[in-house]
């Protein structure tokens, strides 16, 4: 696949599922508006601003990975042809799922929106089993043994303590 066709392929996926996720949903439920609460809670809506914007920029980053080492897009119709486990892959196997729902949980203190939190919840127990019961078995299935490494070495949810030593180690340097 060209480079060009992933990252187009990349873009439109961005806008139409995290663009959708992390920003229309937030806002149809907050309008963005920021809710009256104690004085102690700004503290709390100072790190929830950090959370979201952190989840945003890691998104981002991930897109452009997958699009420059997978050759492909994080969108299921346009796979990647290699399997990515640089970058953040290298401490966690589901970097952008987590940065998607930090991003959604910081949105929650930061206005102070407890819907905003019982979305989180519900999107977290959708990518879960979104990834347990269609990711996992497609990248098996597409990836092999490369994979089956990978998931082995690399934990799906809570990132690692340390990064995977050498990407290398699974397949390629950077690939698989």
């Amino acid at each position: 696949m060209s480079q060009l066709r992933a990252a187009v392929a990349s873009a439109l996926h961005f806008v139409t599922e995290p663009g959708v996720v992390v920003g229309l949903v937030p806002w149809l439920l907050t309008r963005w508006q920021v809710e009256t609460l104690p004085s102690y809670w700004f503290p709390l809506r100072g790190l929830g601003a950090v959370a979201a914007c952190l989840g945003v920029v890691v998104i981002g980053r991930q897109f452009v990975r997958f699009v420059v080492e997978g050759e492909g897009s994080p969108a299921p119709v346009v796979p990647t042809e290699r399997l990515v486990v640089g970058g953040l892959y290298r401490w966690v196997r589901n970097p952008m799922y987590v940065a998607v729902i930090t991003a959604i949980f910081g949105q929650a203190l930061w206005f102070g929106s407890p819907r905003l939190a019982v979305y989180g919840l519900v999107m977290a127990g959708l990518f879960v089993a979104f990834v347990r019961w269609y990711e996992e078995p497609a990248l098996a299935r597409q990836h092999g043994s490369a994979y089956d490494e990978y998931r082995r070495r690399v934990p799906a949810w809570i990132p690692r303590r340390r990064a995977l030593e050498s990407a290398g180690t699974v397949g390629e340097p950077g690939r698989s």
